[in-house]
This record gives structure tokens, sequence and C-alpha cells, in this order.
């Protein structure tokens, strides 16, 4: 193998491993928001069931459920920020 082909293969290796590592990025903060989502909705939802069954005329758990579940999900966010770019 000449060396331009082993240069040129080197070169190939390395744009290769950038864009794995750009790929892995990519996955890593979907999946935080992803998982953000989730939470929200899942807070949301429980709080319009429990307001369902108890029949109140005001949506207080679904207010509180709503705002603790976004609380929650930042908290979560930044906590796997931090823990990825340490």
């Amino acid at each position: 193998m000449s060396e331009l082909q082993k240069k040129n293969k080197q070169e190939d290796s390395e744009g290769n491993i950038e864009k794995s590592t750009k790929l892995k990025g990519y996955v890593k903060y979907s999946g935080i928001a992803i998982q953000m989502g989730i939470i929200v909705v899942a807070g949301t939802f429980g709080g319009l069931e429990i307001d369902r069954y108890l029949s109140l005329s005001f949506p207080l758990f679904t207010l509180g459920f709503s705002l603790l579940s976004v609380a929650l999900a930042i908290y979560l966010a930044i906590k796997d920020i931090i823990k990825y770019n340490s």
C-alpha cells in the first residue's frame, strides 16, 4: 500500500470517528428530550385522571401535576447533561 493510500485511509477513519461522535451526541440529547416529554405528558395525564375521579370543578391536580412534572423534567435533564459533559 502506498503512503498516499495509507494517508487517505487514516483520514477516512478519522472522519468516521468524528461522524460517530456527532451521532452519539444527537442520540444522547434527543433521548433527554424524549424523556422530558414523557414525564410532562405522564404528569399532566395523571392530574387529569385524578381531577376526573374526584369530579373537581377546578383542575387543581392537573395544574399541580403538570407544573411539578415540568420542574422534574428540567431537573433530570440538567442532571443528565451535567453527567454527560463530565
